[in-house]
C-alpha cells in the first residue's frame, strides 16, 4: 500500500478514535442516534443584508487598537442560512494566523461536540464577539466589545438562525446585555431578539476543566431538542 495512503488511513483512524474518546467522556457507550439518522438540515431563506456585504463593510478593520497586533480579521465561517449559530468570545493565536474562528485546540473540541450532535462545521455558522485577537489572549475590553458588537448583531440578523449558542462569559454577557455570571445562566434558555439562546461554557474552559464536558453536553442536548421541535 502506498505510503501516502497508509498515512491518510492512520490519520483517519486517529481522528475517529479521538471523536469516540470524547463521546465516551460524555457518557456514551455507542454512537448517538442523532449521528446515525443524519444531520439537521438548514432551513429558512433569509432576507436583507448579506454576510458578504457585512464582511466588505468590516474591511481591514482599524476601528479599535486591536488591529495593531493582529494578523488577520476573523469574521466567521459556515452556512449563511444556518439554523444554529455558535458565538464565541475572541480569536486565539491559531485563529489569528488562519483568519478563521475555532481552529485551535478549543476549535477541535468544538468540532467533536458538533459531531456528537450529528452536525458538521459547514452546516452551522461560527463566529466571535471580537473579530481580532486581543494581545496575549487577554479578556476583551468594553470598548473593543462595543466596537465589534454591531457587526455581530448584523451577522445574526443576516442569518436569522432558529437557535443561538453563546460560548463563554463574554459571548453570553454581550448577547444578553447583562453581567450575570455564566454559572447562573448556563443551561437555561434565554432570548436574543426573540431567538432562543443557550448559554454554555467555552470549549477552552473545558480544556482546563474536563469535568464540565457533561454539563455542556446537557446544554447541547437541549439545543438538539429545540432544533427538532422547530422542524415540526
Amino acid at each position: 500500500m502506498p505510503e501516502l495512503l497508509l498515512s491518510e488511513l492512520h490519520d483517519a483512524i486517529a481522528a475517529g478514535r479521538s471523536q469516540f474518546e470524547y463521546l465516551r467522556d460524555l457518557g456514551f457507550d455507542e454512537v448517538p442516534a442523532a449521528v446515525r439518522s443524519g444531520t439537521i438540515p438548514s432551513a429558512r431563506v433569509q432576507g436583507g443584508e448579506t454576510l458578504d456585504a457585512i464582511r466588505a463593510d468590516l474591511g481591514d478593520c482599524c476601528r479599535c487598537g486591536l488591529n495593531q497586533g493582529r494578523q488577520k480579521v476573523v469574521f466567521g465561517v459556515g452556512n449563511p442560512q444556518a439554523r444554529l449559530v455558535l458565538v464565541g468570545e475572541a480569536p486565539g493565536r491559531e485563529e489569528d494566523e488562519k483568519g478563521e474562528p475555532f481552529v485551535g485546540e478549543a476549535g477541535r473540541l468544538l468540532d467533536r461536540i458538533l459531531f456528537a450532535m450529528g452536525l458538521q462545521r459547514d452546516e452551522v455558522y461560527i463566529c466571535n464577539v471580537l473579530k481580532c485577537r486581543p494581545p496575549n489572549n487577554r479578556n476583551p475590553e468594553p470598548n473593543e466589545v462595543a466596537t465589534c458588537e454591531p457587526f455581530l448583531i448584523r451577522q445574526l440578523a443576516a442569518i436569522c438562525p432558529q437557535v443561538i449558542v453563546a460560548l463563554g462569559l463574554f459571548a453570553v454577557q454581550t448577547l444578553l446585555q447583562n453581567k450575570a455570571p455564566i454559572g447562573k445562566v448556563r443551561g437555561t434558555w434565554q432570548q436574543y431578539q426573540g431567538i432562543p439562546l443557550m448559554p454554555t461554557y467555552h470549549p477552552a474552559y473545558l480544556l482546563r476543566n474536563p469535568n464540565g464536558k457533561r454539563e455542556v453536553w446537557a446544554d447541547m442536548k437541549q439545543v438538539m431538542e429545540r432544533l427538532r421541535t422547530e422542524e415540526l
